[in-house]
């Protein structure tokens, strides 16, 4: 059984990591169900830079959040497709 762990050595913003699939995700509404943050919160945790034009990441805990969001939105979407005939 293989197992994912998160690496914080990895290069790039968060944004870079996910860009398979940026554009078919609602970002907004990931933030607001899952973090209960404004989609600018997310929007600027996922390009590394703060309103004020300062570096940010994801801290350790905020990254296996969005990973569990993430996990949970492809199993809902999952279990929508096994819905269809």
């Amino acid at each position: 059984m293989a197992t994912m762990t998160l690496k914080k050595t990895q290069t790039g913003t968060m944004k870079a990591q996910l860009a398979d699939i940026l554009m078919a995700v609602s970002w907004s509404d990931l933030s607001r169900t899952y973090f209960g943050k404004s989609n600018s919160w997310l929007y600027h945790k996922l390009d590394g830079i703060d309103g004020n034009k300062k570096p940010t990441d994801f801290t350790i805990e905020e990254r296996y959040q969005l990973k569990g969001a993430l996990i949970d939105l492809a199993d809902r979407i999952r279990r929508a497709a096994d819905t269809i005939d």
